[in-house]
């Protein structure tokens, strides 16, 4: 089997996207696949001719054009299976007003939200009622890029206005103070949860997630009940937003109860990313657990 590992992209996450093809391209089993061809995406136009004559996509791609169902309708059209969730809940997922809707219908928690799509559709007085500080983001982005945690009513214009710039529609979300998980799921099935703390700010931004000791990020064997909790919200979060072969669900937890922050179906995929450590633990290393992903990804 030829396998592509698509990487690059055009979105704000194309140099985290390099990196985490650079790792499943060394990591691959080269005794396993017939050929590891390297593809780097520059621009939406080269897709279709890069990606012909392979077998498999393994798609190394974050953000826009890669994560949101457009890639995968590419590989659709061409036959090409590809690895990660199909086109219809990539969609969903890269939207985390849509996502946050859907799993608030089987009772899971998350915290509230306003979306607005210019400066001039700020309501002051909703934002007040969710209570300073609140983050404001874009809400189809990911990598907490142009995400901002704003103090006051007069940080608000500026965080929009920059959120703009990524995207058509900005995310202002209440602030949920408390311990922030990802929980992996993999076909279905759900990995030990990795905790996080950022190091060097008050949450786990950019500089937090990529820069080294930006946090410190372990799995954890939470209290019993609690840990319950958390695999039946990514089972049912799993379920509801049509998930399939893998996807990471972030939650944070207050006062016991966990709050479902957003679902990332192409997550980072380096030997420091988050997947691979809770794979680990179950005693599957990276070459193993990309195997899995392009196993599971085929039925």
């Amino acid at each position: 089997m030829k396998i592509g590992v698509i990487m690059g992209g055009v979105s704000s996450e194309r140099e985290i996207s390099l990196k985490s093809g650079e790792q499943v391209i060394k990591h691959l089993n080269k005794d396993k696949y017939e050929k590891i061809i390297p593809i780097t995406i520059n621009s939406k136009q080269e897709v279709i001719e890069k990606i012909k004559g392979i077998d498999f996509a393994f798609i190394a791609l974050h953000g826009k054009f890669g994560e949101d169902g457009t890639i995968q309708g590419a590989l659709e059209t061409m036959g090409i299976p590809y690895s990660g969730c199909k086109v219809l809940p990539s969609a969903i997922c890269m939207n985390k007003g849509l996502t946050k809707s859907l799993v608030k219908t089987v009772d899971v928690d998350t915290a509230k939200w306003i979306i607005v799509k210019s400066v001039e559709e700020i309501d002051y007085k909703k934002i007040k009622e969710l209570q300073y500080p609140v983050f404001i983001k874009p809400n189809k982005g990911g990598s907490s890029v142009a995400t901002f945690f704003i103090r006051n009513e007069n940080e608000v214009e500026e965080a929009v206005r920059e959120g703009l710039k990524y995207d058509n529609e900005v995310m202002i979300e209440e602030y949920i103070n408390g311990e922030e998980i990802t929980s992996f799921v993999l076909n279905g099935e759900v990995f030990p949860t990795v905790m996080i703390k950022s190091q060097n700010g008050e949450f786990f931004d950019y500089k937090s997630k990529y820069e080294e000791n930006g946090a410190k990020e372990e799995v954890v064997l939470l209290e019993e009940k609690l840990q319950e909790k958390i695999n039946n919200i990514s089972k049912k979060v799993w379920n509801i937003l049509g998930c399939n072969s893998y996807a990471r669900i972030d939650m944070i937890i207050r006062d016991e109860v966990p709050y479902l922050l957003e679902v990332n179906t192409l997550p980072g995929m380096t030997t420091q990313s988050l997947i691979p450590k809770s794979a680990k633990v179950r005693g599957l290393e990276f070459s193993d657990l990309l195997d899995k992903i392009i196993e599971y990804s085929l039925f």
